[in-house]
């Protein structure tokens, strides 16, 4: 009876003693509810992961995929079986047309726009954020927001008219005007944003030291924004890249076509070559992918910049 007692006692002995410890013997494992809600949470998230990648890679493995097929492969194999005879026939075709006029066509548009865009909103967003204070400030930043509102659709008949009556039309400075202007509100206010958190008393010290706002432009403001910069050039140069709606409409001969426009001439009479169309396509796909590569970290940095204050 004794002896029954003392080990009970020790029992309860090291069961308080597990309890001030944090870690009671009786609640080491969790209730089954819990630990069937997080097994549930677990399974949904990896579902969803892997529905989300199933979503991108598949689309992107069949256009390589069908890129390197003939024709008489392309309509009689599986869409998602593998080639039986890869062929670059597809790839010769392109590039034996005129796919380099179409491609340095698009590299003007893009170069040029991506440039008078992120310089015109770095001086923009830089008066905005040196006079907050300022009435006519507040108006010009509220205005930039309003072209946040506007869709490109609904003017795009101003806008050709407008550019016949500059007489641009048919020339590639027809597509680079409006698409800096559809560019600026959303690069104006990325930069207005990430300038901002700039702390004032840097600016000070330069005005102190004798600098005037272009100095404290260019030494201080443009470094300091280098990854918003280069986050709002990476997204505006893929939007002026994929853009297909003003050289539609702004442009009329062949030897003025952007890379878009041109993917619409991989067609015959009765069909669509469609292996040399996919050919066409991840070769126009390339060189905004090696830019993103090259610019992945800058690119990150100005997405998470903002997390970290």
């Amino acid at each position: 009876m004794s002896t029954t007692l003392t080990r009970t006692r020790a029992g309860v002995g090291k069961d308080d003693e597990a309890d001030a410890a944090g870690r009671p013997a009786t609640a080491r494992r969790a209730p089954w509810p819990h630990r069937a809600a997080t097994a549930l949470r677990r399974a949904l998230t990896g579902g969803a992961a892997l529905l989300w990648t199933a979503l991108v890679v598949v689309p992107v493995y069949w256009l390589v995929v069908t890129s390197l097929r003939s024709g008489t492969d392309f309509t009689t194999a599986s869409p998602l079986a593998p080639p039986g005879h890869p062929t670059l026939a597809n790839y010769r075709t392109v590039l034996d047309g005129d796919f380099a006029t179409y491609l340095l066509n698009s590299a003007v548009v893009t170069v040029a726009t991506v440039a008078f865009t992120v310089v015109a909103a770095l001086m923009a967003a830089f008066a905005i954020v040196r006079n907050s204070g300022s009435r006519w400030s507040r108006v010009t930043f509220r205005l930039f927001l309003l072209g946040l509102a506007i869709p490109l659709q609904a003017v795009i008949i101003p806008v050709y008219l407008l550019i016949i009556r500059m007489r641009l039309y048919d020339s590639l400075a027809a597509i680079v005007l409006p698409s800096v202007a559809f560019a600026l509100p959303i690069t104006v206010m990325i930069l207005v944003s990430f300038l901002r958190d700039v702390p004032r008393s840097l600016f000070e010290a330069m005005v102190v030291d004798g600098a005037g706002d272009w100095r404290m432009l260019i030494s201080l403001a443009a470094p300091l924004a280098r990854p918003a910069l280069v986050t709002v050039a990476v997204y505006d140069g893929l939007q002026v890249w994929n853009g297909f709606l003003f050289p539609l409409i702004l442009t009329q001969s062949g030897d003025k076509a952007v890379l878009p426009l041109a993917l619409t001439l991989y067609r015959g009479q009765f069909g669509i070559d469609v292996p040399a169309t996919m050919a066409a396509v991840v070769l126009s796909t390339l060189p905004m992918f090696v830019v993103f590569v090259l610019a992945r970290r800058q690119l990150v940095a100005g997405l998470t910049a903002g997390f970290s204050k």
